[in-house]
């Protein structure tokens, strides 16, 4: 079953979704946001829209390991996730609705989202503050009869430029004792009075204006004022950040395998090209040694990545996310830091055409050099991981906090 669907959805993105890379690189997501809901029609059709949910939401009900080779498939083209309504944040909010929404924000936001009728946005880090230390927040969520007051500036809200509703976290308990106990989850609707987007934020040099963009933006968002009920608030009242840990597991290897799918495209491209290019009479750019050795070490270096990411998703499914703690931070550290080298390489191998955007290397360049920031940069992992090798070595824990 598995081989069959990894097949179905390998042809599904050759056929469809590729012919809509050029004219999304060079004129953004509005330009292909129409033919590309005819494409959802297609992948509906083949049974293969949004296989990652339930059967009884019209998924697939497939394994993570099996919902991670489908990323992996799908990581080939920066539109292949959408096209299959697995594309970030939705695919997250979804998980969180499913697990922790009542029965009212179910009907009313998860079933036009697992349908993909509407979009949704994650609102989480703040620009004044370090996303490194997410219990450092300043936007508020104030108790008041029958509902909640939110205000704070957040910045990086992905898709929000047309999303239907944003999944807020915000400081609701301030006084409580453990500051992993001091925030919670909201749901938004984005025409809510206060919601405002101030911005689409330009990534190197990359940026729309807000209506114009799409899915494809990261805004900064002001909650001024923002009032909403009581059916607000999504799952128990200061359990913000134990949901956003739940959500970062599967999500970790939603990106990691997605970031495996971007690698293998840019090592075909630089293989092709390295065997293409002439440099001069017999004389190919693949005939370099230099060439070679990058060659060489991107596909040692991205199987090896592979391997360790599915290990890792068999671990989740028999061990639990707390069993697989480790490797999640291992996936996220290793994955993150091959595929910022092999798209480099992929980069220099093209020379000149690989910094346009004739070609999706420049594009994932300049969006997935962020791999190794968000959801806990490099240096956090790294210290998750030493610190759970040197614990079980005996090292004591540091006398005063920063030693």
């Amino acid at each position: 079953m598995a081989t069959d669907v990894i097949g179905t959805v390998r042809d599904f993105v050759d056929a469809h979704v590729m012919p809509l890379e050029a004219p999304f690189l060079l004129h953004g997501f509005k330009a292909v946001e129409a033919e590309l809901e005819r494409v959802r029609e297609v992948a509906r059709g083949l049974g293969i829209f949004a296989p990652h949910l339930p059967e009884a939401m019209g998924g697939r009900g497939l394994p993570l390991t099996v919902v991670g080779e489908v990323s992996r498939v799908l990581g080939r083209t920066p539109l292949g996730h959408y096209a299959l309504h697995m594309q970030a944040p939705d695919i997250s909010n979804t998980e969180l609705l499913l697990r922790w929404g009542s029965e009212a924000q179910r009907e009313r936001w998860l079933a036009p989202l697992a349908k993909g009728a509407i979009r949704s946005c994650f609102s989480m880090t703040e620009p004044e503050h370090a996303g490194s230390n997410p219990v450092v927040m300043s936007t508020r969520a104030d108790k008041v009869e029958g509902g909640w007051v939110l205000n704070g500036r957040k910045w990086f809200t992905s898709a929000a430029d047309g999303a239907a509703f944003a999944v807020v976290m915000a400081v609701s308990d301030p006084e409580a004792e453990r500051a992993h106990a001091r925030a919670s989850f909201f749901i938004v609707p984005t025409d809510t009075p206060g919601f405002s987007i101030v911005r689409n934020l330009p990534v190197m040099g990359e940026g729309l204006a807000v209506g114009e963009a799409g899915w494809a933006s990261h805004a900064e968002v002001v909650y001024e004022d923002v009032r909403v009920g009581d059916e607000a608030l999504l799952g128990a009242r200061g359990a913000g950040f134990a949901m956003a840990q739940e959500r970062l597991g599967p999500g970790r290897i939603h990106h990691a395998m997605r970031w495996i799918g971007i690698a293998e495209r840019c090592l075909e491209l630089m293989v092709a090209r390295a065997a293409s290019r002439e440099l001069g009479p017999g004389l190919r750019l693949g005939h370099k040694d230099t060439v070679q050795g990058w060659i060489g070490r991107s596909w040692a270096e991205l199987e090896a990545a592979r391997l360790f990411v599915r290990q890792t998703a068999e671990a989740m499914e028999h061990e639990g996310q707390k069993g697989a703690r480790l490797a999640v931070s291992g996936v996220k550290l290793l994955a993150a830091g091959m595929l910022d080298r092999v798209m480099d390489r992929a980069l220099q191998v093209h020379g000149a055409l690989g910094m346009t955007d004739l070609l999706p290397i420049a594009f994932w360049y300049r969006h997935e050099r962020a791999a190794r920031i968000y959801d806990g940069p490099d240096e956090v992992h790294e210290q998750v991981i030493a610190r759970e090798l040197l614990g079980r070595a005996g090292m004591p824990k540091p006398a005063r906090a920063g030693a």
